[in-house]
């Protein structure tokens, strides 16, 4: 069983019981990646950045990688567990929980929405794509209203993120979230403008 290493979760305080913004990277990476965002992120946020709990060359996987779709959901529904028992197990609560995930961590925060879809708040989905296949909480997602907020991005330049993943997945997070949907002139990477675009996105999400 997979599970969350709550030891090396690198974390930046926001408002005493306020809002939680859970950071995951992507694949090969690791809890440090993403965190150096943390200073650019709303103040009144508390961020966790985590591992993912799979070694995977010199750093970290939420699942396997396939450069093609599989729509075994086991692969990525064990991580995806693993994240919501270590919510389970804080100590804190906070009022609301966020996701941002960039890469695989993006498709983490779908499934993790998918799996519990009255458990978050918000999700910033950076250089991504959705897990295929269906799941029985898919109709609960799309029938929220309202829907959760989830800002999506991708680079014209990424050849890390398959066309046919990029391509499917769009109209599927149309029918399941309240989409706003960005373009950048980027490979696989955040860029300024991106970053200015999440910060608004979690003000907006996070008032």
């Amino acid at each position: 069983m997979l599970e969350i290493d709550a030891d090396v979760v690198r974390w930046r305080e926001g408002e005493p019981d306020g809002e939680l913004l859970v950071v995951m990277h992507g694949i090969g990476s690791h809890e440090g990646d993403l965190f150096g965002l943390a200073p650019h992120l709303p103040a009144h946020l508390t961020v966790a950045s985590l591992r993912a709990p799979i070694a995977y060359g010199g750093g970290f996987a939420w699942f396997e990688f396939s450069p093609v779709d599989s729509d075994d959901h086991a692969v990525i529904d064990e991580a995806a567990h693993a994240v919501l028992a270590w919510l389970d197990g804080l100590e804190r609560r906070f009022s609301r929980v966020h996701l941002l995930g960039f890469s695989q961590g993006g498709a983490m925060a779908v499934q993790l929405a998918r799996i519990a879809p009255d458990r978050f708040a918000s999700i910033a989905h950076l250089a991504s794509f959705v897990h295929a296949g269906e799941l029985p909480g898919d109709a609960a997602l799309a029938a929220k209203q309202p829907r959760i907020p989830l800002l999506t991005t991708i680079g014209d330049l990424d050849e890390v993120i398959h066309r046919d993943k990029i391509e499917r997945s769009a109209p599927w997070l149309d029918a399941h979230f309240d989409v706003d949907r960005r373009t950048y002139h980027r490979a696989h990477s955040i860029v300024a403008e991106e970053l200015a675009d999440v910060v608004a996105f979690l003000q907006r999400a996070a008032a």
